[in-house]
């Protein structure tokens, strides 16, 4: 009898050093209270004509909104999930994309400039996801990095590897 009750108290006194809780993180969070007002998220481009502009190789990139807008310094270390877009930056011969930018509205890096630095997360997944499947929001959950990085599409304020990626749905609450 005193086994089994000793048993139970391990686990529950275990619990809260395995389980790491993970914050819901809005893109507005990732904002600095004191930072200057962000720029109004652009228009897509609808025109098939300048889409074909924009995507074609030889098109200049569009230029980024903020390049080095402020990040918050809090959030670095914490384990978070943050729903976006995955805008691709490694893909394997597999199709699966193992390496993108997570942004929070559709289109951003290739259909219109990219947003602030610091509504961009540099993010790498070891299973990666289908490149078929990203027209869809997706939610990532990781460590989040309070971490500079730089790509051939845009400047990120932050870094994550992912642990999870799944489909964004919204909570009935």
């Amino acid at each position: 009898m005193f086994r089994p009750l000793l048993a139970a108290l391990l686990l529950v006194l275990a619990l809260p050093l395995s389980a790491t809780e993970v914050r819901e993180l809005t893109w507005a969070q990732m904002i600095p209270a004191d930072a200057p007002p962000q720029p109004v998220e652009p228009t897509p481009i609808h025109d098939l004509s300048q889409l074909a502009d924009a995507l074609a190789e030889s098109a200049p990139a569009a230029t980024q909104q903020s390049p080095a807008a402020p990040v918050v310094e809090a959030l670095d270390g914490q384990q978070v999930k943050l729903p976006g877009y995955i805008v691709p930056l490694d893909v394997t011969d597999e199709g699966r994309v193992i390496e993108f930018l997570l942004v929070p509205y559709f289109g951003a890096c290739i259909h219109v400039p990219p947003p602030p630095s610091n509504q961009i997360v540099h993010v790498s997944a070891e299973l990666g996801v289908l490149l078929d499947a990203l027209y869809q929001p997706f939610w990532i959950e990781g460590a989040l990095r309070v971490a500079p990085s730089s790509s051939e599409l845009a400047e990120a304020g932050y870094q994550m590897r992912a642990d999870k990626i799944y489909a964004y749905e919204l909570s009935d609450g």
